[in-house]
């Protein structure tokens, strides 16, 4: 079949039909979708927040149809499979932020979830160390935030403490943060797919999203009218057809809402991070997180040391501007994106961070959606850099939510 022999405006379409493991099962041999193609909800986005998200709304609503839809051939490929692998505490962030909140709550949901399913983590702990006397209030401003957002087992120390703690590391003072940890978030992220796809749910790989449309009126007189009124067509010209959306798309969430009717601000401007590696004869020397006292003219952190699961240790990452949504290479470069900007060396990862109209750094979570016929039946989940990873499971419980509320279901 081809996508022109898929009606646009159906009579009401069949009972949502879930597709056996993986989705692709229910393809046709041409670019279309199968017309029983027909879900309650529909997630964008196979990150670590949308296959969280997609897992939470499954659970508490068991007898509704899900599906997930990912552009690329594998889950979690961009920024959920490309960052520093860390469990973050939820030291940093303004208290009362839903970056504060989340993180702390999703910490710990982290690591039971860990537990529950066996994938392995190290609570290797986190030392922020200030070198410089100038830097020591910031690192005491550190210390009392991370108090007011509930961090527990925080503490400072000195010279002699750091020492014992990470053997070749230097530093006037330090705050000592021992749950932080490291996991491998693509695991997880695949742990997640594994559960929602065991509670029913499909996932659509190489489901690339261009266009979202209602449908056309049914002229039919059928009880149920048109039930599934959003259509959600692809790159190939493949239609599925849903009631409702959740847009977890990271880098390309501002064009995600663009293509749903929807404001695209905030936008997203890319930032790749390069990192450098340890040889592996000095991976000795680096314990546990070493981070240094963030300077408050940048949104990031700072280079840092970090042990990853499998041995290694990395520094970095560094934050420049990436002219290419997935740019990782060093010199990677999208015309259309440098255009859309304007109006042993290690791995690299590109995050997506989000800028208001007046060129500032949007520096919490934004989840928002729409009016008109396709905005009301859409949530956006704009703004979800880090520490969304280690947020996930709480912000798919706020998702799951907002979902609830906006869409009754």
């Amino acid at each position: 079949s081809s996508s022109a022999g898929l009606p646009r405006a159906l009579p009401a379409p069949p009972t949502p039909q879930r597709f056996p493991h993986g989705g692709r099962a229910a393809m046709t041999d041409g670019p279309c979708l199968s017309l029983c193609s027909t879900f309650d909800v529909a997630v964008v986005g196979a990150g670590i927040v949308g296959l969280a998200s997609a897992r939470e709304l499954v659970r508490r609503h068991p007898s509704l149809a899900f599906a997930v839809l990912e552009k690329e051939k594998e889950l979690a490929h961009h920024q959920s499979g490309h960052n520093s692998g860390v469990i973050h505490s939820g030291i940093y962030y303004k208290p009362g932020s839903l970056k504060a909140k989340l993180c702390v709550q999703g910490a710990a949901l982290c690591y039971e979830y860990c537990d529950q399913k066996g994938i392995p983590y190290k609570r290797c702990g986190k030392l922020i160390v200030a070198v410089e006397q100038d830097e020591i209030p910031r690192l005491k401003a550190l210390y009392e935030r991370g108090l007011q957002n509930n961090v527990q087992d925080l503490k400072l120390i000195g010279a002699k403490e750091i020492k014992a703690k990470e053997p070749f590391c230097r530093g006037l003072m330090a705050l000592d943060s021992p749950h932080t940890g490291i996991v491998n978030y693509k695991q997880v992220a695949q742990s997640y797919a594994e559960d929602f796809r065991e509670a029913g749910g499909t996932i659509l790989t190489d489901f690339e999203v261009t266009n979202m449309e209602m449908a056309k009126e049914s002229s039919s007189e059928s009880e149920d009218g048109l039930k599934y009124p959003v259509i959600v067509r692809n790159s190939k010209g493949e239609e599925i057809y849903c009631q409702h959306i959740v847009t977890c798309a990271g880098l390309y969430s501002d064009r995600l809402s663009e293509i749903s009717g929807c404001s695209p601000e905030p936008r997203i401007v890319p930032f790749r991070g390069d990192y450098l590696v340890l040889k592996p004869e000095k991976c000795y020397m680096v314990k546990g997180n070493i981070y240094p006292v963030p300077n408050p003219r940048f949104p990031f952190l700072g280079f840092h040391f970090t042990p990853r699961m499998d041995g290694s240790v990395w520094l970095g990452p560094n934050a420049v501007l990436a002219f290419k949504r997935e740019g990782y290479r060093l010199f990677d470069f999208s015309t259309g994106d440098f255009l859309d900007a304007v109006t042993y060396r290690g791995p690299s990862g590109v995050r997506a961070q989000a800028l208001d109209t007046d060129g500032n750094l949007v520096d919490d979570f934004v989840f928002d959606g729409g009016s008109g016929d396709i905005g009301s039946r859409v949530l956006h989940v704009r703004n979800a850099p880090s520490p969304a990873a280690t947020s996930s499971l709480a912000i798919a419980k706020m998702i799951a939510d907002e979902a609830k509320r906006r869409f009754e279901l």
